[in-house]
């Protein structure tokens, strides 16, 4: 089995807060993952979680007041630990003087590219991420969706084999949110390793073999989709017309919630325990039509908002006690 990429080991982070008496805020408490190669990893979590602390701490921001981490096997104090890693931070600030073309290659530059060779690496990559038409024009006339853009090919611009990005999809349009999604999945099958942070849940569910969800500081569940993502069908959505007072009663003894939609028209939702077999072929016998039957599946949002609101239980009963 190959070394991970990011190798995190009871980390935690305490801040002080207060002027006089300073009192050590927890923003990390006991984090422990790791990153394969090649792999998608999501940070997720509610605001103030601890995923940008955790980014923070990868990338030697701030050092941490307990355990370690290691990128590529070296320690993260160790400056050349980020040698091969790219990052877009939450909220990218750029020379907005320059145009996006001059400023990917100045950061190539930064990166030890000749001159030449961060020039054509700059055009490359505002091509990728959708900004090639706006490549002389200045930074300053970019939109937040452009700069956001710009931000995620400023993170590629050294060809790092591991790709942070704090938030990639803040600020963009549904066709930009596209994009960057396109362009994680071919760095996936180009071999580089990807770890992002996001709220925005059906992104990671769609490019995560793996995420992690924090809450308060901790680390409230770790796998694949399919080890946290109940896939068996949770209940059934029917869309049903004409259905007599028999059936209708008939479905709601077997735990059926109906919603009257007009026009003749019922929702119905079962319960996963209901079998719609046999229902089906008693509104058939009724003379009900089935407009539509959907099945019902548990989603990452479910599994998130079950382990996020359950901490806040936790902690809401804890300051009760």
């Amino acid at each position: 089995m190959p070394d991970p990429v990011i190798a995190v080991e009871h980390l935690t982070k305490d801040y002080p807060v207060g002027f006089w008496r300073p009192r050590p805020y927890r923003a990390l408490d006991d984090l422990t993952f790791s990153v394969a190669p090649g792999e998608v990893f999501g940070c997720l979590g509610p605001n103030g979680a601890g995923k940008s602390t955790t980014l923070k701490l990868l990338l030697g921001l701030v050092r941490p007041t307990a355990g370690s981490a290691r990128l590529f096997g070296v320690p993260v104090a160790d400056v050349s630990s980020r040698a091969r890693v790219g990052f877009l931070p939450e909220n990218p600030v750029f020379y907005d003087y320059l145009t996006g073309e001059e400023l990917l290659a100045y950061y190539g530059q930064l990166c030890g590219l000749r001159a030449g060779e961060a020039r054509a690496r700059a055009s490359s990559l505002l091509d990728r991420v959708g900004l090639g038409a706006e490549r002389r024009l200045a930074v300053r006339r970019y939109s937040k969706g452009m700069v956001q853009r710009l931000g995620v090919a400023q993170a590629l611009v050294h060809d790092p084999d591991l790709v942070i990005l704090d938030e990639p999809m803040s600020g963009l349009d549904p066709i930009g949110r596209r994009d960057v999604r396109t362009l994680i999945l071919s760095l996936r099958d180009e071999g580089k390793t990807v770890l992002f942070s996001s709220h925005i849940l059906s992104d990671a569910e769609t490019l995560c073999s793996r995420v992690a969800i924090l809450a308060a500081g901790r680390l409230q569940a770790l796998g694949s989709m399919t080890d946290l993502v109940e896939f068996s069908v949770r209940g059934w959505d029917l869309l049903l017309d004409g259905v007599d007072d028999v059936r209708q009663a008939r479905l709601r003894e077997a735990g059926g919630t109906l919603t009257p939609l007009g026009g003749g028209r019922v929702q119905v939702h079962l319960p996963g325990t209901v079998a719609p077999e046999s229902l089906l072929q008693d509104l058939a016998a009724g003379g009900a039509r089935v407009l539509s039957l959907q099945p019902v599946r548990e989603t990452l949002e479910d599994v998130f908002l079950k382990f996020v609101e359950g901490k806040r239980r936790d902690d809401a009963d804890g300051g009760a006690a």
